[in-house]
């Protein structure tokens, strides 16, 4: 069978391996294509788009020529560098992907290393950009060829010769027992002088030093060790190395759930994600990376209180405008193919109890108030003003506004950290009077927003719907583990949330969300459940959800959003680091459940 062929049939999410540079990143499926490339930067329009299209919106197959008997895969221990092992009848080859560290234009690097006997290998390079739309002009140059379109130019070079057939850039070669084969495409902009040709090689070597030079920082010694780093490691590849933002995924418009409509553009930085992202970082010893991530936000939000977002771009730019991509038809024709996010203009009070614990916790691990209390300040000075209005929450529903009961909880933390920020760094605010506001809304949430009936909180004050964003009780340290409506809660979501052992977010409805009904099971609240047992002392149950979660690892360690319980699918924009923090931080509440229950903010407080 010849390698082109098979990349038309469509890759499962979970089939794809990230490559990174901490700037932009590619999607690598195990058949050898590279479906999914925005350079130069995340959000970039330039891209590769064929993981929502067709391969002739853009791909690069590097295979064997024939179909291979047996493939595996594996990242480099501690780095993001692919090797891709092929075996084929006549002898074996590994494909080695890597997107090196840069300090200046993006380098995309492809090895091949002959293993055993003799492999006829086959490249295929369909150059598109603009989302697929945009066919470029392409000429042969030294040593390879340039593709040139308006403001992009890519670069291509090789050992090997390459021709132009059908629209597309190929090569065919045979590489036999300890023969190497490199190729690396370049990107820099068009009108800029082109850049000088590249050691493959040498910049996987260096590129190896840096990634292990930096995961051998990470301060966890427990059982859960390989995943945890990897999972850190994702974290660091999804950081954009100038400005400290942390996208929530380097996709868009992967399904949660497929042909249906749930389709979003993940390649933004969330606010609600920092207090997740900036404890599991420095948790993990890297507090360098934590300390750009806060700056990254004090940079983002600085300006009216009034005009916070929940989301901003990589950058920390506040226009998302959100547009449909009508000539993609779609991960498995799931569309819209959606560009932007229109949830960063909707109103989401939770967004600043989450920002506010986030400031909270890392003046916590600084042991030290920070120079953001005047922004803090600023920030509960206009919570006050609206925590009592209704809100779209934490699932970015596109119905109606209404008074989520999660939104008031997180009003509630918001509070508590800065009447805590004042007790403790000695900092000036209306103490009494911010406590008065903290006593009404705990008093408010208790009594509106939990159903005597249910023996449960509810999604929102009056409604009987459960919401999992409702395990973060115990975790924000709202009510203990140990009262009778915290148990009664966890068992309701027990008994109507759970799907085959995982956690759904809360009963899907159009009548709520505006949206089709129907969704996956959403990772991040399974992981949220298993916390919540460990704090219950239910070890055993919580070890026990830990390692099924783990287990919906792919076999490079990657996560998506969600995950289809009935097809053993996964679900979503890919990878998610929303699942990867929840991972780690879970991994730590585990190890830390044998000195006693401790939640995932439970120690900073």
């Amino acid at each position: 069978m010849r390698a082109s062929s098979v990349v038309n049939a469509r890759s499962r999410i979970e089939d794809y391996a990230l490559v990174g540079d901490c700037h932009t990143a590619a999607l690598v499926s195990k058949n050898g294509s590279i479906d999914w490339l925005c350079l130069p930067r995340f959000d970039s329009d330039a891209c590769f788009a064929a993981l929502l299209g067709t391969p002739d919106h853009g791909r690069w197959l590097l295979a064997p020529h024939a179909h291979p008997r047996r493939v595996t895969r594996s990242y480099r221990e501690g780095t993001l560098i692919l090797d891709t092992t092929f075996e084929t009848h006549t002898g074996t080859v590994t494909v080695t992907d890597c997107m090196p560290l840069r300090d200046a234009v993006p380098h995309l690097v492809r090895v091949v290393h002959g293993i055993r006997g003799r492999v006829h290998m086959h490249s295929e390079l369909i150059v598109r950009f603009e989302y697929g739309s945009v066919v470029p002009w392409v000429r042969k140059a030294n040593l390879g060829i340039q593709a040139i379109a308006g403001p992009h130019m890519l670069r291509v070079q090789s050992d090997v010769p390459m021709r132009g057939e059908n629209m597309t850039t190929v090569a065919d070669f045979d590489v036999g027992a300890g023969d190497t084969v490199t190729f690396a495409l370049t990107w820099h902009a068009s009108h800029v002088r082109q850049p000088h040709g590249v050691d493959a090689r040498a910049l996987v070597r260096s590129t190896e030093k840096i990634w292990r030079e930096w995961s051998a920082q990470c301060t966890y010694r427990g059982e859960w060790r390989d995943v945890v780093i990897q999972s850190l490691v994702t974290l660091k590849a999804l950081t954009h190395a100038v400005t400290g933002g942390i996208i929530a995924a380097p996709t868009t418009s992967l399904p949660e759930i497929i042909g249906g409509v749930r389709n979003w553009d993940y390649r933004y930085c969330w606010v609600r994600d920092a207090t997740f992202t900036l404890m599991a970082l420095a948790a993990g010893g890297f507090k360098s990376e934590a300390r750009a991530w806060r700056e990254w936000l004090l940079r983002a939000v600085a300006g009216s209180p009034a005009q916070l977002q929940i989301m901003y771009a990589i950058d920390g730019g506040r226009r998302i405008p959100e547009w449909e991509v009508e000539w993609l038809p779609g991960y498995e024709q799931s569309r819209p193919v959606r560009v932007g996010n229109a949830a960063s203009n909707q109103c989401q009070t939770d967004v600043y109890g989450e920002l506010l614990d986030a400031m909270y916790q890392f003046s916590s691990v600084l042991e030290q108030e920070t120079a953001s209390w005047a922004l803090q300040r600023a920030l509960l000075e206009h919570l006050e003003s609206k925590w009592d209005e209704p809100d779209s929450g934490i699932w970015e529903v596109r119905g109606p506004q209404r008074h989520f009961t999660h939104s008031k909880l997180m009003a509630w933390v918001g509070f508590d950290r800065g009447i805590k920020t004042i007790e403790r760094f000695q900092v000036p605010g209306p103490l009494e009077r911010w406590r008065s506001v903290r006593d009404s809304l705990h008093e408010q949430v208790c009594r509106a927003g939990f159903d005597a009936g249910l023996g449960a909180f509810v999604q929102e004050y009056g409604s009987k719907k459960l919401d999992a964003s409702l395990l973060m009780i115990p975790l924000v340290g709202f009510l203990p583990v140990s009262d009778p409506r915290v148990r009664g809660t966890v068992q309701a979501i027990e008994a109507r949330l759970m799907d085959r052992g995982f956690v759904r977010r809360y009963e899907t409805d159009p009548a709520v969300d505006g949206l089709p009904r129907g969704e996956g099971a959403f990772l991040p609240c399974s992981f949220w459940l298993a916390d919540n047992w460990a704090m219950m002392g239910r070890d055993a149950d919580a070890r026990a959800l830990f390692k099924r979660l783990v287990g919906l690892c792919n076999d490079v360690g990657l996560l998506s959003e969600e995950y289809d319980t009935l097809t053993g699918r996964m679900l979503g924009n890919f990878p998610q680091a929303f699942s990867h923090v929840s991972l780690v931080n879970t991994a730590y509440n585990l190890a830390l459940a044998e000195s006693g229950p401790a939640g995932r903010r439970q120690a900073a407080r």
